[in-house]
């Protein structure tokens, strides 16, 4: 189901102006950004686009009242410096499972309007990076082994046809 589509569902007949939670996991984007979600979702207090495909935060509105934003599970990489003035109230951020390979992508976020008016981010999860890399180091060193086991059955091979 598209994200459009998702967000007139979640609406259940009540003004956009009158919705604090919005759960679009598990919908479609189109291209890799946020669609159908506006300005006028001015008392949103809580959104989670988890499993999104959501590569871009650069259609998100501004959104003065998030407090919450589930990001889990998308393919972001960087562009974070965009919640900061979108976002200014943001205490709690999930960017679990994306793609982002450097800590440096993540520095905007430490350099935010409300850290600097002392506010304290919650939680910025991060948790599946680490993971990512050791599969990735794990799936090298299984490739590695792999061709130096073939490598040996091949000098095998030709060493019994001399």
């Amino acid at each position: 189901m598209e994200m459009k589509k998702r967000i007139n569902l979640e609406l259940r007949d009540r003004a956009p102006e009158e919705v604090t939670e919005l759960v679009l996991d598990n919908c479609l984007c189109v291209n890799g950004e946020i669609e159908g979600l506006n300005d006028t979702f001015k008392k949103l207090e809580f959104l989670s686009m988890a499993n999104v495909e959501l590569s871009s935060l650069a259609r998100l509105p501004s959104l003065n009242k998030l407090r919450k934003l589930e990001l889990s599970d998308n393919i972001i990489s960087g562009g974070l410096e965009v919640l900061a003035e979108k976002c200014p109230n943001l205490t709690y951020l999930n960017l679990s499972g994306n793609k982002i390979k450097d800590l440096s992508t993540v520095e905007a976020l430490m350099e935010m309007k409300m850290m600097k008016r002392k506010r304290k981010m919650k939680l910025v999860h991060l948790k599946d990076m680490r993971k990512r890399r050791k599969k990735r180091r794990r799936m090298r060193m299984r490739m590695k082994m792999k061709q130096a086991q073939n490598w040996e059955k091949e000098k095998r091979r030709w060493a019994s046809h001399i």
